[in-house]
């Protein structure tokens, strides 16, 4: 769990930073950009080849050499339909942030939680506690009042329009990632094999690959392939680290993915949407001290209604914890209780 929480962390602060890097110096290709959120799957492979060395390979394993994956046709139908829906949220996500500054698009993207949460109700049955309905209603509260009331954060030279254009375009981006957290859940539960790691990241590759194809087919539509060398000799970084941006965001936005993919196997999708919730401010902060971006004070309330939300789940997780705890330590007595009475050695001692 920590290890996958570190994965989520690095990504969801990293992607978007480096996502907004290459639209202000010069980048204008939604499509490709799209494509990075999920083109970094091939870096899945090396720890693919580790793992089914070690668990399968490597100890003595019955599947033959050629026998790579472990994940089943129906498995593979589900990832790539959860792949559309990837692919869609890449585009509206970064045709999103190409309008608005990081610490807006962050913020709005935080009300993803509330999305997951209704979805999670529906699709997994989660449960929920007055402190997880008051954790959604403050980060769903937040990103209204960021909507209302922060026009005047728009960029230079942009107009209103395009800047709630993007506006909702995120909010768009933030329900469809609202729905891949419960959907990936209920895959992990269906699969009528045993859930490992690996398989994990089998499910998480097919994902990515088919919304690569479908960013893809928007790239050839859109001329993208023929725009990126002239693209790329205009960067106002320089051409070689134009592509080091997009290798980069490439290999963020996997990170981010994995991470995501492994506290869900871990947990639940509930609570990878608070982690991703938790990622707020540090993802605000690091937007300012690069960028340079304003932090009004319609910023800073929803900043803090996403943090009260934040504790309020937490605190009240930490409650039922407490709860399923007792429980379990009152069920352990009474069948002790019950050994005792029926055990003649136990009365006797």
């Amino acid at each position: 769990m920590l290890f996958n929480t570190i994965l989520l962390g690095i990504g969801a602060t990293g992607g978007p930073l480096l996502l907004r890097l290459y639209f202000v110096r010069g980048g204008k290709r939604i499509w490709l950009s799209s494509a990075l959120g999920s083109a970094g799957w091939p870096v899945l492979i090396l720890p693919l080849m580790l793992s089914y060395f070690f668990n399968r390979g490597g100890r003595g394993g019955d599947r033959k050499w050629y026998k790579f994956y472990t994940i089943t046709p129906p498995l593979i139908v589900f990832s790539a339909f959860i792949g559309i829906l990837l692919g869609s949220n890449d585009y509206l996500y970064t045709h999103g942030i190409s309008f608005l500054p990081v610490s807006t698009s962050t913020l709005i993207m935080s009300t993803h939680l509330a999305f997951t949460a209704g979805f999670a109700f529906v699709i997994v049955k989660q449960k929920f506690t007055p402190y997880s309905i008051n954790a959604v209603v403050l980060l769903t509260v937040g990103a209204v009042l960021l909507g209302l009331n922060s026009s005047g954060d728009k960029p230079v030279n942009q107009s209103k329009k395009d800047y709630y254009f993007g506006f909702f375009l995120t909010v768009g981006a933030s329900v469809i990632s609202g729905l891949l957290f419960p959907l990936a859940e209920l895959m992990y539960m269906k699969a009528k094999e045993r859930l490992t790691y690996s398989l994990v990241i089998e499910m998480q590759i097919v994902t990515a690959v088919v919304a690569s194809l479908f960013c893809i087919v928007g790239m050839i539509v859109n001329n993208d392939f023929q725009a990126i060398p002239r693209e790329g000799r205009d960067y106002e970084l320089g051409e070689v680290k134009y592509y080091v941006v997009l290798v980069a965001i490439a290999i963020m936005w996997q990170i981010y993915f994995v991470g995501t993919a492994g506290v869900i196997f871990c947990s639940t999708s509930l609570y990878a949407g608070i982690i991703t919730a938790v990622i707020l401010p540090v993802t605000e902060i690091l937007s300012v001290v690069f960028y340079h971006e304003s932090f009004k004070s319609e910023k800073g309330l929803a900043l803090f209604l996403s943090c009260w939300g934040f504790i309020s789940y937490l605190y009240g997780d930490y409650k039922e914890n407490l709860k399923l705890k007792k429980a379990q330590k009152q069920s352990s007595e009474l069948e002790l209780e019950r050994a005792e009475k029926l055990s003649p050695q136990t009365n006797l001692q």
